[in-house]
């Protein structure tokens, strides 16, 4: 039988590396559900209908084909694993998620990807919604240090961006996901919360494996 481990939490809690890291230790596919996100962003952004209706959106949504294969992701047969990885990408991604064709697209996309296979998804509502059985693990961290990481990924990747804005992008992003009507941020009543502040991320996988194995 498949199993699925939830792995949520705000902007910079370090989901995603954690996420990654756990998929290959256990060898599970890692799904990496904001990417998916930013996806759909990336392709409303294209047809400019960003701030369209849900029935646009719906329509247009019908021509959106996104593939996963666990390393690149495609969108229409095209490679944009690079383009959705900026901060526009991220901000946008936001904003789209709050509508509930699109989450409704996605949560029907995850499942269909997850099926029949053992998987560490990553993601804002992963253990509310989309995989509610699965093992549940939220992660935290204060804002400025997770500030501080995105600001340092982002400058890895040679985008010039200043702390306080990252900082102040994060806040509202926070509002957003956990104030939105559908699928709002926050830890599934049975999920595990593991404060990532001090912890370096082999040190949260580590905690991960002794709950679930």
């Amino acid at each position: 039988m498949s199993e699925i481990i939830t792995i949520d939490g705000p902007a910079g809690a370090g989901k995603s590396t954690v996420a990654r890291m756990l998929a290959k230790r256990l060898g599970y596919l890692f799904l990496d559900t904001g990417a998916l996100y930013r996806t759909v962003a990336l392709y409303l952004k294209e047809k400019n209908a960003i701030e369209a209706n849900d029935e646009t959106i719906e329509r247009l949504l019908q021509e959106c084909e996104i593939s996963y294969d666990g390393k690149e992701l495609f969108l229409n047969g095209r490679v944009v694993t690079s383009e959705i990885r900026t901060p526009e990408m991220s901000e946008l991604s936001s904003i789209t998620s709050t509508k509930r064709v699109v989450r409704e697209f996605l949560t029907g996309l995850q499942r269909k990807i997850a099926s029949g296979r053992n998987v560490v998804a990553e993601g804002r509502d992963s253990g509310t919604v989309v995989f509610p059985h699965g093992k549940k693990f939220f992660l935290t961290a204060s804002i400025n240090e997770r500030a501080m990481r995105r600001w340092r990924e982002l400058k890895d990747k040679g985008l010039e961006v200043s702390f306080e804005e990252i900082k102040k992008s994060i806040i509202e992003r926070d509002e957003r996901d956990s104030c939105r009507e559908i699928a709002p941020l926050k830890p599934a009543e049975d999920a595990i919360i593991i404060d990532t502040t001090d912890l370096s991320p082999l040190e949260v996988v580590e905690e991960i494996l002794k709950r679930i194995i």
